[in-house]
Parts: C-alpha cells; structure tokens; sequence
C-alpha cells in the first residue's frame, strides 16, 4: 500500500525540503524536487501548499525585480517542522536527506551561476553569464560574451555552472585585491 500523504503532511515534506536543502530554492527547484524528480507532492498542490506556507509565514519569499524569487523557511516554519516533523514517514524523511545531500551543490549552481543566450541581429550570439547573491538574487557578477555560433553560445552556458567560481575568483584577484 503506498502512502498518500494530507495536505499536513505535503507542507511539513516542503519545510523539510527547503530545511534540509539548506539554501533558498526558486519555485522551478522546488517544483523539480517535490514533483518532477520525486513524486512526493503532486505539481499543483506544491504551487498551492507553498503560498499556504508563505500566508502562515512558515516560509518566506523576499521580493525582488526579477522573478527569480527563492523561498526559504522561517524561524516559525523550523519550529513548526521540529514539533510535527514525525507525521512525514521516516522513509520519506531518508529519501528527502538522501536526495539534499546528493544534489544541495547542483540545485545551487543552477540558482547562482545563471548564463543565458540569445541570437544577435548579425546572425551571432551574445551570451550573458551572471553570478547570483543568493539571498537576495542581486548579480554579483556579470560579464557578457558574443560568439560566432549557437553551438559555441550553448557550450559556453553549460560550461559556466562548473567554471563561475574559479572565473570569478580569477578576475576578482586580478582587478580588486591587485
């Protein structure tokens, strides 16, 4: 018999996520860890539970310009979580502290180092390459790059989730501590 969980019981599993996670998640990640990569709350109740949470302020979203607002639990939420957190089945908690610790660092890349790309009207790409405050999703860092092709533009995107940090480290050294 497979467990179905209450609508309690889905909130206390998204306060677990965002606890566990350790790191202010946008909606898409959120999205992604409770309903595309685990089936653990269905894709409309999450969109609905996590403004339940916001309205009882267990959770909190900081407005921002863009819309990549990133939610986070609260000092309530985390109480709430420690008093009531035994209604989530173990297994469910083992999986949700399995899966932060397996994928914490990644769900951070893709929310921090954000590179996108578009065509130019010459026919080339210009590639916008940001690091995200992620608090606040202020850029910290942002540096644009044209390109010849697509394929170079597409390769430099995925490239910067692993390479932002040393980049950044490389130019921050060279400019501001020299």
């Amino acid at each position: 018999m497979d467990f179905v969980p209450d609508n309690t019981v889905n909130k206390l599993i998204l306060l677990y996520v965002l606890d566990k996670m350790e790191i202010p998640l946008t909606e898409n990640s959120i999205l992604e860890i409770c309903s595309s990569q685990n089936d653990w709350v269905h894709w409309m109740d999450c969109k609905e539970l996590l403004e339940q949470l916001i309205q009882s302020k267990f959770i909190y979203k900081p407005s921002t310009d863009n819309d990549e607002n990133r939610y986070n639990i609260t000092v309530a939420g985390r109480e709430c979580l420690s008093q009531f957190y035994t209604r989530i089945p173990a297994s469910r908690r083992d999986e949700i502290a399995t899966f932060a610790s397996e994928n914490k660092l990644k769900f951070k890349r893709n929310q921090e180092y954000v590179a996108k790309s578009y065509k130019n009207a010459d026919g080339s790409y210009m590639v916008d390459l940001k690091i995200l405050e992620p608090l606040t999703t202020d850029s910290i860092f942002s540096i644009s790059v044209k390109t010849d092709t697509r394929h170079s533009a597409t390769i430099a995107c995925k490239r910067w989730r692993e390479l932002a940090p040393t980049v950044y480290e490389y130019i921050y050294s060279k400019i501001i501590e020299n």
